[in-house]
């Protein structure tokens, strides 16, 4: 298995009509057999093959492993995930592609890679910091390269492969930690696409930072570089601007989730400066107060709608936090930022005591500094409110409101939607509200 035996150019046109016949499962089951497996495997890695007939066999390889999950832990276990290893530091981009990727999928295997080996004994992070170090240096990197490109295809498959290595194995990760001033040149200097902003390598470059050490020397360094501190977190800001246009519903909590995360570590990380002109990007302005906060189109209008929003679960609260943490981590200052009506879920989420001043009138400088009362729960400046034309409640809708409100919380709690003390019930039993007569107690819908 894996002899040599055919004409090179017989075996290379063998290996190109599997990887046509390998698109489609259907009718290609010996390709994702441990036999057809194993001998994709002996000639990938075959040491007297052509470059040619070993990329054509890592393509087929790739392609299984996509399309039949059970290929991976084939891969695993076959042993050769070591070889691989060794032969990711090339200078080949078309190695790096196919290496990485297949790495990559193998890391989604049933049977666990054992990565700590491959990174310790192997040279896995070695070769993947020299890679990524290739495409830092590479002529290209300050521009978008030819979408298509081999080299703009291999950065996001080896960015994928260092996010899920520090990810299953984080006891090595400061091995990775070279990495970060490659990534971080990468991010400042690479031109934004015309649309889909996370779009590789973007988002692959934002990910794969999550999990490595941003509080390395030579990870802040390359962060905030003397005289260019800014930079970075004003290249975030952009591509938070436009992702949040550009994505909605699951893509807008997938994508866009790991960039406040990092943004999140940028701030923690940065000197005073760079931090107050973030705030300045993020926090409501006096202009966002003119109306509602969170009605209008700026930035922290947008970023407030969202940070409520149920179909983002995962991106609502790490901006709630965003907030929260640009607010000096002080209640009552986040408070005033957003308004009590955006940040009492966070609060009570998160066990912070709502500050006895939640829900009293406070004062805002207006664009001329003046200070100007703001209404506490929407944030907006209380002489541009539109007035309540409404006629005030009687005693006895009041208490029928409270009566439904009493009804609600109680499926809610029975349905296990909600676990907190009923506030309607607590009312009564501290004698705020009295209980309806019978003939005044109205059905709730």
């Amino acid at each position: 298995m894996g002899s040599l035996s055919m004409a090179p150019e017989e075996r290379d046109n063998a290996l190109q009509e599997l990887k046509i016949y390998g698109r489609d499962p259907r009718n290609a089951d010996p390709i994702f057999k441990k036999e057809g497996v194993s001998m994709l495997l002996a000639f990938a890695f075959n040491d007297k093959a052509s470059s040619e007939t070993s990329r054509g066999a890592l393509r087929v390889l790739a392609n299984s492993m996509v399309l039949k999950p059970e290929t991976r832990k084939m891969f695993v276990n076959s042993g050769y995930a070591t070889k691989a290893c060794k032969r990711l530091d090339t200078e080949s981009w078309d190695d790096e592609f196919l290496l990485s990727r297949i790495l990559f999928l193998s890391t989604y295997s049933e049977e666990k890679i054992k990565l700590s080996p491959l990174i310790k004994e192997y040279g896995l992070a070695c070769s993947i910091n020299s890679n990524i170090g290739r495409h830092a240096m590479s002529k290209s990197a300050d521009s978008r390269t030819a979408v298509g490109s081999m080299e703009e295809m291999a950065l996001p498959e080896t960015l994928k492969l260092l996010h899920n290595v520090t990810h299953f194995c984080p006891e090595e990760i400061s091995a990775f930690t070279p990495s970060v001033p490659h990534i971080i040149s990468l991010l400042r200097a690479r031109k934004l696409p015309n649309s889909k902003v996370l779009d590789p390598p973007f988002g692959p470059l934002v990910n794969s930072l999550l999990n490595l050490d941003m509080t390395a020397e030579s990870s802040k360094s390359a962060m905030f570089p003397s005289g260019e501190e800014a930079n970075l977190g004003s290249k975030l800001i952009e591509i938070l601007d436009r992702a949040i246009n550009e994505y909605s519903g699951s893509e807008l909590d997938a994508n866009v989730t790991p960039v406040v995360k990092f943004l999140l570590e940028v701030y923690n990380l940065a000197p005073e400066l760079v931090q107050k002109k973030l705030r300045e990007s993020i926090i409501p302005t006096s202009e966002d107060r003119e109306n509602v906060l969170g009605k209008g189109s700026s930035l922290s209008s947008r970023l407030l709608k969202i940070s409520i929003d149920p179909m983002a679960p995962h991106l609502g609260p790490v901006i709630s936090h965003l907030f929260f943490l640009m607010s000096e981590s002080d209640a009552s200052q986040f408070v005033e930022n957003v308004g009590y009506g955006y940040a009492s879920g966070y609060l009570f989420r998160n066990n912070v005591p709502v500050p006895a001043s939640a829900k009293a009138t406070f004062d805002a400088a207006d664009e001329t500094g003046s200070p100007r009362p703001v209404n506490p729960i929407t944030g907006q400046f209380i002489d541009r409110e539109e007035p309540d034309d409404l006629p005030p409640m009687t005693e006895e809708e009041k208490e029928r409101e409270a009566e439904r409100l009493f009804v609600l919380f109680e499926r809610l709690k029975k349905n296990g939607v909600l676990s907190v003390q009923n506030p309607v019930e607590q009312a009564v039993r501290e004698g705020k509200l009295r209980e309806l007569k019978d003939d005044e107690v109205e059905e709730a819908d």
